[in-house]
């Protein structure tokens, strides 16, 4: 169990760490750190329900180079046995960290531009400006984004488009598609 706000992991490899785990521990990201940390993204998962899909999505940002953030509550417990069943061996090597409040959240990524991910939302991915080192924000598997946070007709709403007798796609197939069209657009950028 972390502390309250502590992040649950660093990036591998800190200086003074050999790499080596001596334990199944996750190590540990200080706000000192963090800053030096250059994510391709940062995901948010708001109160995920599934642990499967935590730990694919925990795979892709290994993947994509980007830091998962968990607003908790949480439908399951965070422990490498249950998450690591979908993420593999790949969880050792996430940057992630949990927190207990969508404003705990702000106020750990304050000077960031987010991103609110809805099937209801009236712009499309492909419309939305995306650039590296912004936060993009999926709700729960069972209710999405509470309205407190998301509105849908905001510039900063967008939606994957989809034909409509599919009211959503997998959390982790979304989360996945928003983090390559990233690197897509940072990819055609730095050409």
């Amino acid at each position: 169990m972390t502390e309250e706000g502590t992040d649950s992991t660093r990036p591998p490899q800190q200086a003074g760490d050999s790499g080596r785990r001596t334990d199944d521990s996750f190590a540990t990201v200080t706000p000192e750190t963090q800053a030096a940390i250059d994510p391709l993204a940062h995901v948010v998962l708001y109160q995920p329900q599934i642990p499967q899909n935590t730990g694919n999505i925990g795979r892709t940002c290994v993947a994509t180079g980007s830091m998962l953030w968990i607003v908790k509550p949480t439908g399951f417990q965070i422990d490498e046995k249950r998450v690591r069943r979908a993420g593999l061996d790949y969880w050792q090597h996430l940057r992630w960290a949990e927190v207990d409040s969508w404003t705990q959240l702000r106020e750990r990524l304050p000077e960031k531009r987010y991103w609110y991910f809805s099937r209801f939302a009236t712009q499309t991915i492909w419309e939305a400006d995306f650039r590296p080192g912004d936060v993009i924000v999926f709700g729960s598997e069972t209710t999405g984004l509470p309205r407190s946070i998301l509105r849908p007709d905001a510039s900063d709403a967008v939606r994957l488009p989809t034909d409509p007798r599919v009211r959503s796609l997998n959390l982790s197939a979304t989360v996945a598609i928003a983090l390559y069209e990233l690197m897509r657009r940072q990819s055609d950028h730095d050409r």
